[in-house]
C-alpha cells in the first residue's frame, strides 16, 4: 500500500473514531437486562367456561453479582427502563467497534517487531 493510500485510510480511522466517541457523548441512561411483557390467559371466575386475559405485566431480569433479578415494573417505567437497555447495547456496539478501530490505527502507526527465522530453516541451511 502506497503511503499517501495509508494515510488517508488511517485518516478515515481516525475520522470514524472521533464520531463515535461523540455518539457516546450523548447517550442516555444505562440499563442491563431485557424487559419481558407477559399477558395471563385464564378462566374468568364469573363466567365460566369464558376465558378473561390478565395484563400486560412487565418484568426486568438482569443478572446482579452472578444471580438472576427479577422486578416487575409498571407501563411507564417499562418504557424508560427499555429505552436504558437500548442505549446499553447502542454502548457496547459502539465500544467494540472501538477497539477495532483502535487496533487497526495502533497497528498503522506504531513499528512491528521484525520476525525471526525460524529455527528448522537455520538448521537445514535453508537461510
Amino acid at each position: 500500500m502506497a503511503s499517501t493510500d495509508k494515510n488517508i485510510s488511517l485518516e478515515k480511522l481516525l475520522r470514524r473514531y472521533d464520531r463515535l466517541k461523540g455518539r457516546l457523548a450523548k447517550v442516555g441512561l444505562l440499563l442491563q437486562g431485557t424487559i419481558t411483557e407477559r399477558t395471563i390467559i385464564a378462566e374468568d371466575p364469573y363466567a365460566p367456561g369464558e376465558k378473561k386475559s390478565y395484563g400486560p405485566y412487565y418484568q426486568w431480569t438482569w443478572k446482579q453479582k452472578g444471580r438472576t433479578k427479577t422486578v416487575n415494573l409498571t407501563a411507564s417505567q417499562a418504557r424508560a427502563y427499555r429505552k436504558a437497555i437500548e442505549n446499553q447495547r447502542m454502548v457496547e456496539r459502539t465500544l467494540r467497534e472501538m477497539r477495532e478501530i483502535s487496533l487497526r490505527i495502533c497497528e498503522a502507526t506504531t513499528e512491528s517487531v521484525s520476525k525471526r527465522k525460524s529455527k528448522k530453516t537455520k538448521d537445514l541451511g535453508l537461510s
